[in-house]
Protein backbone atom coordinates (compact mmCIF):
# COMPACT_ATOMS: atom_id res chain seq x y z
CA UNK A 1 0.00 0.00 0.00
CA UNK A 2 1.30 3.46 -0.92
CA UNK A 3 1.61 5.71 2.07
CA UNK A 4 -0.31 8.98 2.06
CA UNK A 5 1.63 12.01 3.30
CA UNK A 6 0.69 15.61 3.99
CA UNK A 7 2.43 18.49 2.21
CA UNK A 8 1.17 22.06 2.57
CA UNK A 9 -2.51 21.18 2.87
CA UNK A 10 -2.55 18.33 0.37
CA UNK A 11 -2.72 14.57 1.02
CA UNK A 12 -0.53 12.90 -1.57
CA UNK A 13 0.94 9.48 -2.37
CA UNK A 14 4.45 9.50 -0.96
CA UNK A 15 6.04 9.12 -4.39
CA UNK A 16 4.30 12.32 -5.53
CA UNK A 17 5.12 14.42 -2.47
CA UNK A 18 7.83 17.03 -3.08
CA UNK A 19 9.28 20.23 -1.62
CA UNK A 20 11.49 22.81 -3.33
CA UNK A 21 15.27 22.40 -3.46
CA UNK A 22 15.33 26.00 -2.20
CA UNK A 23 13.38 25.16 0.96
CA UNK A 24 15.18 26.45 4.06
CA UNK A 25 14.69 23.15 5.84
CA UNK A 26 16.71 21.41 3.14
CA UNK A 27 19.40 24.07 2.72
CA UNK A 28 19.82 25.41 6.27
CA UNK A 29 18.16 22.90 8.64
CA UNK A 30 15.91 25.89 9.30
CA UNK A 31 13.03 23.81 10.57
CA UNK A 32 11.47 22.30 13.67
CA UNK A 33 9.69 19.02 14.15
CA UNK A 34 7.59 16.87 16.47
CA UNK A 35 6.93 13.14 16.65
CA UNK A 36 3.63 11.99 18.13
CA UNK A 37 3.04 8.35 19.06
CA UNK A 38 -0.12 6.51 18.04
CA UNK A 39 -1.48 3.67 20.14
CA UNK A 40 -4.77 1.96 19.34
CA UNK A 41 -5.36 4.55 16.64
CA UNK A 42 -5.15 7.50 19.04
CA UNK A 43 -2.56 10.22 19.63
CA UNK A 44 -0.55 10.34 22.86
CA UNK A 45 0.35 13.64 24.59
CA UNK A 46 -0.87 15.58 21.55
CA UNK A 47 -1.51 18.87 23.39
CA UNK A 48 1.99 18.82 24.86
CA UNK A 49 3.56 18.30 21.45
CA UNK A 50 1.60 21.21 20.00
CA UNK A 51 2.65 23.46 22.87
CA UNK A 52 6.31 22.58 22.33
CA UNK A 53 5.98 23.04 18.56
CA UNK A 54 4.67 26.57 19.13
CA UNK A 55 7.52 27.25 21.58
CA UNK A 56 10.16 26.04 19.10
CA UNK A 57 8.70 28.13 16.28
CA UNK A 58 8.53 31.19 18.49
CA UNK A 59 12.17 30.73 19.59
CA UNK A 60 13.22 30.83 15.92
CA UNK A 61 10.87 33.69 15.00
CA UNK A 62 8.95 31.41 12.64
CA UNK A 63 5.25 31.71 11.92
CA UNK A 64 3.06 28.84 13.06
CA UNK A 65 1.05 28.17 9.89
CA UNK A 66 -1.72 26.08 11.47
CA UNK A 67 -3.84 25.98 14.60
CA UNK A 68 -3.74 23.09 17.06
CA UNK A 69 -7.15 21.95 15.79
CA UNK A 70 -5.90 21.96 12.19
CA UNK A 71 -2.86 19.91 13.17
CA UNK A 72 -5.12 17.50 15.05
CA UNK A 73 -7.40 17.07 12.04
CA UNK A 74 -4.41 16.41 9.77
CA UNK A 75 -2.96 13.86 12.20
CA UNK A 76 -6.29 12.05 12.39
CA UNK A 77 -6.66 12.12 8.61
CA UNK A 78 -3.24 10.51 8.23
CA UNK A 79 -4.08 7.82 10.79
CA UNK A 80 -7.28 6.98 8.91
CA UNK A 81 -5.85 7.20 5.38
CA UNK A 82 -2.87 4.99 6.27
CA UNK A 83 -4.70 2.55 8.52
CA UNK A 84 -2.36 3.21 11.47
CA UNK A 85 -3.12 1.36 14.70
CA UNK A 86 0.27 1.69 16.41
CA UNK A 87 3.01 3.94 15.12
CA UNK A 88 4.29 7.48 14.82
CA UNK A 89 3.39 10.69 13.04
CA UNK A 90 6.27 12.97 12.06
CA UNK A 91 5.53 16.69 11.63
CA UNK A 92 8.01 19.22 10.25
CA UNK A 93 7.62 22.96 9.75
CA UNK A 94 10.29 24.88 7.81
CA UNK A 95 10.78 28.59 7.18
CA UNK A 96 9.74 27.90 3.62
CA UNK A 97 11.00 28.47 0.10
CA UNK A 98 12.47 31.93 -0.59
CA UNK A 99 13.21 31.02 -4.23
CA UNK A 100 16.98 30.98 -3.81
CA UNK A 101 19.69 30.32 -1.22
CA UNK A 102 20.57 33.11 1.21
CA UNK A 103 21.73 33.27 4.82
CA UNK A 104 19.23 36.05 5.44
CA UNK A 105 15.71 35.00 6.34
CA UNK A 106 13.18 35.00 3.49
CA UNK A 107 11.04 38.07 2.84
CA UNK A 108 8.12 38.60 5.19
CA UNK A 109 5.10 36.68 3.97
CA UNK A 110 7.07 33.67 2.68
CA UNK A 111 4.86 30.67 3.41
CA UNK A 112 6.24 28.03 5.78
CA UNK A 113 6.44 24.45 4.54
CA UNK A 114 4.48 21.83 6.49
CA UNK A 115 5.12 18.12 6.01
CA UNK A 116 3.61 15.19 7.92
CA UNK A 117 3.90 11.45 7.45
CA UNK A 118 3.14 8.25 9.33
CA UNK A 119 5.33 5.33 10.34
CA UNK A 120 3.47 2.12 11.13
CA UNK A 121 4.96 0.24 14.10
CA UNK A 122 2.70 -2.64 15.15
CA UNK A 123 3.17 -3.55 18.80
CA UNK A 124 4.93 -0.26 19.59
CA UNK A 125 4.11 -0.53 23.29
CA UNK A 126 5.22 -4.16 23.51
CA UNK A 127 8.89 -3.79 22.61
CA UNK A 128 10.91 -6.75 23.93
CA UNK A 129 13.71 -4.31 24.82
CA UNK A 130 11.57 -3.15 27.74
CA UNK A 131 12.17 -6.61 29.26
CA UNK A 132 15.94 -6.72 28.63
CA UNK A 133 17.05 -3.07 28.74
CA UNK A 134 19.48 -0.99 26.71
CA UNK A 135 23.26 -0.94 26.70
CA UNK A 136 24.74 2.50 26.17
CA UNK A 137 28.06 4.33 25.94
CA UNK A 138 28.97 7.93 26.72
CA UNK A 139 29.92 10.36 23.92
CA UNK A 140 30.99 13.98 24.21
CA UNK A 141 28.13 16.40 23.49
CA UNK A 142 29.17 18.65 20.59
CA UNK A 143 25.75 20.06 19.66
CA UNK A 144 24.80 23.73 19.51
CA UNK A 145 23.73 25.62 22.61
CA UNK A 146 19.95 25.67 22.11
CA UNK A 147 19.06 22.01 22.46
CA UNK A 148 15.73 23.00 23.99
CA UNK A 149 14.53 24.01 20.52
CA UNK A 150 13.43 20.89 18.64
CA UNK A 151 15.14 21.63 15.34
CA UNK A 152 15.98 19.19 12.56
CA UNK A 153 19.71 19.69 13.19
CA UNK A 154 20.19 16.02 14.02
CA UNK A 155 23.51 15.19 12.39
CA UNK A 156 25.53 14.96 15.58
CA UNK A 157 22.96 12.87 17.48
CA UNK A 158 22.89 10.58 14.45
CA UNK A 159 26.68 10.33 14.49
CA UNK A 160 26.66 9.54 18.21
CA UNK A 161 24.04 6.84 17.71
CA UNK A 162 26.13 5.29 14.94
CA UNK A 163 29.23 5.42 17.16
CA UNK A 164 27.28 3.50 19.79
CA UNK A 165 26.29 0.87 17.25
CA UNK A 166 29.88 0.59 16.04
CA UNK A 167 30.86 -0.08 19.65
CA UNK A 168 28.33 -2.89 19.85
CA UNK A 169 25.66 -1.25 22.01
CA UNK A 170 22.22 0.25 21.57
CA UNK A 171 22.63 3.98 22.09
CA UNK A 172 24.66 6.79 23.64
CA UNK A 173 24.33 9.35 26.42
CA UNK A 174 25.89 12.72 25.63
CA UNK A 175 28.16 14.34 28.23
CA UNK A 176 29.36 17.90 28.73
CA UNK A 177 31.59 19.33 31.47
CA UNK A 178 31.60 15.96 33.18
CA UNK A 179 27.85 15.45 33.37
CA UNK A 180 25.17 13.79 31.26
CA UNK A 181 23.00 16.10 29.19
CA UNK A 182 20.66 13.59 27.54
CA UNK A 183 20.54 10.67 25.13
CA UNK A 184 20.83 10.95 21.37
CA UNK A 185 17.05 11.12 21.02
CA UNK A 186 15.77 10.83 24.59
CA UNK A 187 16.01 12.17 28.13
CA UNK A 188 18.23 10.34 30.64
CA UNK A 189 17.54 9.24 34.24
CA UNK A 190 19.07 7.29 37.10
CA UNK A 191 17.50 5.86 40.23
CA UNK A 192 19.36 5.79 43.55
CA UNK A 193 17.82 4.80 46.85
CA UNK A 194 14.37 4.95 45.31
CA UNK A 195 14.90 8.55 44.10
CA UNK A 196 14.53 9.38 40.38
CA UNK A 197 17.27 11.78 39.25
CA UNK A 198 17.24 13.63 35.92
CA UNK A 199 18.83 16.81 34.60
CA UNK A 200 16.90 20.01 35.22
CA UNK A 201 15.34 21.89 32.31
CA UNK A 202 17.49 24.51 30.59
CA UNK A 203 18.85 25.33 27.13
CA UNK A 204 21.10 22.25 27.52
CA UNK A 205 18.42 19.61 26.96
CA UNK A 206 15.20 19.07 25.09
CA UNK A 207 12.12 19.72 27.19
CA UNK A 208 10.72 16.25 26.63
CA UNK A 209 6.94 15.85 26.48
CA UNK A 210 7.23 12.26 27.69
CA UNK A 211 9.67 13.48 30.37
CA UNK A 212 7.08 15.92 31.71
CA UNK A 213 4.36 13.28 31.80
CA UNK A 214 6.55 10.62 33.42
CA UNK A 215 7.76 12.98 36.16
CA UNK A 216 4.19 14.06 36.83
CA UNK A 217 3.03 10.45 37.11
CA UNK A 218 6.02 9.62 39.33
CA UNK A 219 5.17 12.41 41.77
CA UNK A 220 1.50 11.41 41.76
CA UNK A 221 2.63 7.88 42.68
CA UNK A 222 4.56 9.35 45.64
CA UNK A 223 7.96 8.66 44.07
CA UNK A 224 10.80 11.05 44.89
CA UNK A 225 12.13 13.13 42.00
CA UNK A 226 15.30 15.24 42.01
CA UNK A 227 16.11 17.41 39.00
CA UNK A 228 19.88 17.88 38.81
CA UNK A 229 22.92 16.91 36.77
CA UNK A 230 24.68 13.58 37.28
CA UNK A 231 27.91 12.04 36.02
CA UNK A 232 28.53 8.80 34.13
CA UNK A 233 30.33 7.44 37.23
CA UNK A 234 27.27 8.20 39.34
CA UNK A 235 25.04 6.55 36.75
CA UNK A 236 27.19 3.41 36.79
CA UNK A 237 26.76 3.20 40.57
CA UNK A 238 23.00 3.79 40.46
CA UNK A 239 20.38 1.18 41.28
CA UNK A 240 18.66 1.71 37.93
CA UNK A 241 18.83 3.88 34.83
CA UNK A 242 16.33 4.56 32.05
CA UNK A 243 15.38 6.87 29.20
CA UNK A 244 12.13 8.42 28.04
CA UNK A 245 10.99 9.54 24.60
CA UNK A 246 7.80 9.74 22.56
CA UNK A 247 8.61 6.55 20.68
CA UNK A 248 10.18 4.43 23.43
CA UNK A 249 8.03 5.70 26.34
CA UNK A 250 10.08 4.50 29.35
CA UNK A 251 12.97 2.19 28.48
CA UNK A 252 15.43 0.68 31.02
CA UNK A 253 19.21 1.02 30.68
CA UNK A 254 21.18 -1.92 32.09
CA UNK A 255 24.78 -1.11 31.05
CA UNK A 256 26.78 2.10 30.73
CA UNK A 257 30.27 2.16 29.22
CA UNK A 258 30.65 -1.58 29.75
CA UNK A 259 29.59 -1.56 33.42
CA UNK A 260 26.27 -3.01 34.48
CA UNK A 261 23.82 -0.76 36.29
CA UNK A 262 22.56 -2.24 39.56
CA UNK A 263 22.14 -5.96 39.08
CA UNK A 264 22.38 -5.61 35.32
CA UNK A 265 18.71 -6.25 34.71
CA UNK A 266 15.50 -4.24 34.40
CA UNK A 267 14.60 -2.57 37.69
CA UNK A 268 11.25 -2.05 39.42
CA UNK A 269 11.08 1.75 39.15
CA UNK A 270 11.52 1.85 35.37
CA UNK A 271 9.11 -1.06 34.99
CA UNK A 272 6.44 0.62 37.10
CA UNK A 273 6.86 4.00 35.40
CA UNK A 274 6.44 2.39 31.99
CA UNK A 275 3.26 0.69 33.14
CA UNK A 276 1.86 3.92 34.60
CA UNK A 277 2.80 6.01 31.58
CA UNK A 278 1.19 3.65 29.08
CA UNK A 279 -1.94 3.22 31.18
CA UNK A 280 -2.47 6.93 31.86
CA UNK A 281 -1.48 8.10 28.37
CA UNK A 282 -3.91 5.68 26.75
CA UNK A 283 -6.69 7.10 28.94
CA UNK A 284 -6.03 10.64 27.77
CA UNK A 285 -5.16 9.84 24.14
CA UNK A 286 -7.06 11.68 21.41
Amino acid sequence: MTRTVYVNGEYLPEDQATVSVFDRGFLMADAVYEVVSVLDGKLLDFAGHMTRLARSLDALAMTNPMSADEYLDAHRQLIERNGITDGLIYLQVTRGNPGDRDFAYPPEGTAPTVVMFTQSKPGLADSPVAQTGLKIVSVEDLRWGRRDIKTVQLLYPSMAKMEAKARGVDDAWLTEDGTVTEGTSNNAYIVKGGKIITRELSHDILHGITRAAVLRFAREAQMQVEERSFTIAEAQEADEAFITSASSFVMPVVEIDGKQVGKGDVGPVATRLREIYLEESRKSAV
